[in-house]
């Protein structure tokens, strides 16, 4: 856990959570590394300052989770999370600590904000922190989610690859009937409830996606993938296809030069470290655990984070794959919120990052607890493709323009 306070007197603070997971985490990447240096933390990876920081608005909580993330680590391999419901209790048990230690932050508006794989966590522990703070054992300002490129429902976003793909002349028709079949059979395994055969039925749409469409990245659909590294023989994996998806998903977030710096100016700077621990060692456990989740949709929960009146933000990258705009749209028509209709009767609004430009970098939609951001020219990594739109959104979710 890391957290960077803002200068100013605590009564203007607000206080964000920020928790990375599958394209950002994998889940197993890590927020205080990845998130911190790579997004919207204070100082670049190169330790330079960073002009679009959300530091300017906010302090920033930055928390490692699920355990083995990033410096968390656990002793025992019965330790590691094996589902959101673990995550979320994990989290109940940090936030309550934190809270009672620094009573300063409890008037502090707190709002949680996620991405990818950490959007599925955030919705789950937002939830459980909202039920704490009914009962009275958690004592915080909760304002609300905000659920970036999240996966919340991975087989929504698996259906959508193929005809987003297609609109923008990255499959042809051929293609297009490959990737949609493989999808068909991520959808039968989903709705029969076999979630492990799910996860590696995705696997394999992945890799038809690569060979179809000359490896496009599914981060950012102009770019290509890097060429996959074989997987370090320290990594305890048995399944073909958690290899494959670790190293697409995981892998990247701790390059070379990441890890340099977190197991070595950081590290030293932490001082609490213990010297058998390395930032991210645990990552391929975490994901391995983690499989059975992958594939689970948890839309029934930010249903239940709008019946409950919690602030609810969708955010997303125009040019993200693996959680393209398509599949986002498609769950949100699926909510049984109420207030839904009248969501969807409403028409977006244009938003600019630079006042005196004219170039739009931003649609938005708004209703009551609800809000969808659609980023324009970014990917999956919306602070660090549009650093500017991603500032102005936060500002504006957190009503500070």
């Amino acid at each position: 856990m890391e957290l960077a306070p803002r200068s100013s007197p605590v009564s203007r603070w607000l206080l964000l959570l920020l928790l990375l997971g599958l394209s950002t985490g994998g889940p197993g990447g890590s927020s205080t590394g990845f998130g911190n240096f790579e997004e919207i933390g204070p100082l670049d990876s190169h330790l330079k300052p960073r002009k679009t920081t959300w530091l300017q608005a906010a302090s920033l909580l930055f928390v490692d989770n699920p355990v083995g993330t990033g410096f968390s680590y656990v002793n025992k391999s019965n330790a590691y999370a094996k589902d959101l419901a673990t995550v979320a209790s994990d989290m109940m048990v940090l936030l309550k600590t934190f809270f009672s230690c620094h009573k300063e932050f409890q008037t502090v508006p707190f709002y949680i904000f996620s991405e990818s794989y950490g959007g599925k966590m955030a919705a789950g522990i937002g939830l459980e922190l909202y039920k704490a703070i009914q009962q009275g054992t958690i004592k915080c300002n909760f304002s609300g989610v905000a659920l970036g490129d999240s996966w919340i429902s991975p087989v929504d976003s698996v259906l959508s690859w193929g005809p987003y793909l297609y609109s923008m002349s990255l499959l042809e028709d051929k293609g297009l009937a490959e990737v949609s079949n493989i999808a068909e059979q991520v959808l039968d395994a989903v709705n029969k409830g076999f979630y492990t055969e799910a996860t590696q039925l995705w696997g394999k749409a992945e890799t038809i996606i690569e060979k179809n469409a000359d490896g496009v990245n599914f981060y950012n659909i102009l770019t290509k993938s890097d060429p996959t590294s074989a997987m370090e023989s320290s990594l305890e994996f048995t399944q073909s296809h958690l290899v494959r998806l670790f190293q697409r998903h995981v892998r990247h977030l701790q390059g070379d030069a990441l890890s340099q710096l977190m197991n070595g100016p950081i590290r030293k700077k932490l001082k609490i470290i213990p010297e058998d621990i390395s930032w991210g060692a645990q990552s391929s456990s975490v994901f391995l655990n983690m499989e059975g989740d992958f594939m689970k949709p948890v839309i029934s929960i930010v249903d239940e984070l709008l019946e409950a009146g919690v602030n609810v933000t969708i955010y997303n990258g125009q040019l993200d794959l693996i959680v393209d705009t398509i599949g986002q749209e498609a769950w949100v028509r699926k909510l049984q919120w109420p207030e839904l209709p009248k969501f969807n009767e409403l028409k977006w609004k244009p938003l600019y990052s630079d006042p005196e430009s004219p170039e739009t970098s931003a649609f938005v939609k708004s209703y009551k607890n609800l809000a969808f951001y659609w980023i324009l020219r970014a990917g999956h990594m919306v602070p660090s493709d549009q650093g500017a739109m991603a500032l102005k959104m936060m500002r504006l979710v957190t009503q500070q323009e």
